[in-house]
């Protein structure tokens, strides 16, 4: 008991601490495609995740660039369960045989106006898994694709900056 007692001590006495933000993309830094996304979302930005066939390594680079040393929500994305509350699809992994139409209408069921983000190499161009007989392809040959980061998987600063270009924070 005396040690959490100390350590609340602690707490109270130092007080919150947390990084400052960095400075947000300057607009040579963006993409014009990427300009308009922003122009078009500008603020806070409800995302859905779409794992269409990943080895888990962007799933857990997500979840960092989620966590509390990263903390995308500060810049204004938000992940949310049902593609009905979605301005945005974030999608890794290449896309399988069993996942193309599962994507598509999760695609579909996204209220307009919509943005897709590849995440990850597979995403962009399948990666390692290209030419694997399960897989159909890249994202951008199953739904139109606004933004996409490289990385195999890409750091969680990699992630954030791309979605930064979604909320313009």
């Amino acid at each position: 008991m005396p040690e959490v007692l100390g350590l609340w001590r602690l707490i109270h006495r130092v007080g919150r601490i947390a990084e400052p933000a960095r400075p947000a993309p300057a607009a040579g830094e963006v993409d014009p495609p990427e300009r308009a996304v922003a122009a078009g979302l500008a603020g806070s930005v409800q995302i859905r995740h779409v794992d269409a066939g990943s080895c888990n390594g962007c799933e857990v680079e997500i979840g960092s660039a989620f966590g509390p040393v990263h903390d995308a929500e500060r810049y204004g994305a938000r992940l949310v369960a049902s593609p009905r509350h979605a301005d945005a699809l974030v999608v890794t992994g290449p896309v399988t045989r069993n996942m193309a139409e599962p994507l598509r209408r999760t695609y579909e069921a996204v209220p307009g106006p919509k943005v897709v983000v590849a995440v990850g190499d597979c995403a962009r161009n399948c990666g390692v898994f290209a030419g694997a007989y399960g897989v159909v392809g890249s994202v951008a040959e199953v739904v139109p694709v606004d933004v996409e980061i490289a990385g195999c998987p890409p750091r969680p600063e990699a992630i954030v900056a791309g979605l930064r270009t979604l909320t313009g924070r």
